[in-house]
């Protein structure tokens, strides 16, 4: 929970709540069904909370706005977005049972009422009017003595900035590396970006049937991305 409050220092105490009550909701449901890597139930905050609201450090959604979370699994990121955003309604579907009971349960326990929860199949959300959103750059987050700040890194530069003694571990959940270590007395936290995690982002067009993607900062994009984006998209 430290983590939320270090890189979102201006939510409202309901907001704060929502927060924790999240870790002991999914503990309880993960016993009962599998939504989260069990060893990695410890780490929700900091893997599954946090990486879900990335998008609202640049990004703040107009109010009354509709957000389609698709194939939200266990309610990342629609669940932490929709704390975060109250006046927007958030609509969470996956074609798993299972899973939309686990996002039905948890919104209602945190009386979240702009959540809307269903078991539908991509294919009949109109999934060919959906546009993927992916970013071409990377955010380098750094915490030192309950500070938190952050630096952006083109995506082509980001292996630079990584120390070479540092382990970037892939996650599969997320389908991207993160990356920690210490510096200088500081702690930097990497959720990276590269061509792997881009063609992970790639292959949900074709394999939903989408109708595309969007980028947001374009022009930090290198051309090996750009040739992996031509052969991706047709």
């Amino acid at each position: 929970m430290n983590e939320i409050l270090k890189y979102f220092p201006h939510i409202t105490e309901e907001q704060r709540l929502q927060f924790e009550m999240l870790k002991p909701l999914y503990s309880e449901w993960n016993s009962k069904i599998n939504v989260i890597s069990r060893k990695d139930i410890d780490n929700i905050y900091l893997h599954h909370v946090l990486h879900s609201l990335a998008i609202a450090k640049d990004i703040r959604f107009t109010d009354e706005s509709h957000i389609l979370d698709f194939g939200t699994g266990g309610g990342f990121p629609g669940i932490p977005l929709a704390i975060m955003f109250p006046n927007c309604h958030f609509k969470l579907i996956d074609r798993t049972g299972k899973k939309i009971k686990v996002v039905n349960e948890v919104a209602g326990a945190l009386n979240l009422k702009n959540v809307e929860a269903a078991q539908i199949p991509g294919e009949e959300e109109k999934a060919e009017k959906i546009i993927l959103g992916i970013p071409f750059y990377t955010r380098v987050w750094k915490e030192n003595n309950g500070n938190v700040t952050s630096n952006v890194v083109n995506i082509g530069n980001v292996n630079n900035v990584i120390p070479s003694n540092a382990t970037k571990t892939w996650d599969e959940d997320l389908q991207q590396y993160y990356v920690e270590y210490k510096k200088g007395g500081a702690t930097y936290k990497i959720w990276v970006e590269d061509e792997k995690s881009i063609e992970a982002k790639l292959d949900l067009v074709s394999k939903y049937n989408l109708g595309g993607a969007a980028y947001w900062e374009y022009d930090r994009a290198t051309n090996s991305i750009w040739n992996l984006i031509e052969s991706k998209i047709k």
